[in-house]
């Protein structure tokens, strides 16, 4: 058990749709011409407050890749996946990148007032 220091981003936001815990900026967007199974998903340079889960090898439109889903550290949801390793030689770009799911996550503006530091007490995860 521990304390989590929970990032606070300012700009245009992509948040948690459950808790509205930030995960990334607009800004961050690499690619918008992703797709899940529930529909859009955004691909991001960049992401924050997210745990991975275990490395998986799944069949995707473009070809094998290694990914691992990744999870709101605010609340626990699901809210995309992370590209370990591509086996493709054209799709190493996503390595390393996160994929957002639409449905998952917000838009919203935050601006500087709104931007206070954050000491958020979270029950910290174990990973093995």
């Amino acid at each position: 058990m521990g304390r989590l220091f929970v990032v606070n981003l300012e700009g245009k936001v992509y948040s948690c749709k459950h808790c509205k815990t930030h995960l990334a900026l607009c800004e961050d967007i690499v690619s918008k011409s992703f797709h899940c199974r529930h529909g859009k998903a955004y691909l991001f340079s960049k992401v924050v407050n997210v745990s991975s889960g275990e490395k998986e090898d799944r069949h995707m439109m473009t070809g094998l890749h290694t990914v691992a889903d990744i999870f709101c550290v605010g609340c626990g949801s699901i809210v995309g996946w992370k590209y370990e390793t591509a086996h493709d030689k054209n799709q190493k770009y996503k390595e390393g990148k996160s994929v957002l799911e639409r449905s998952l996550v917000l838009t919203e503006a935050i601006t500087g007032s709104a931007m206070a530091p954050m000491l958020v007490g979270v029950m910290q995860m174990m990973f093995d």
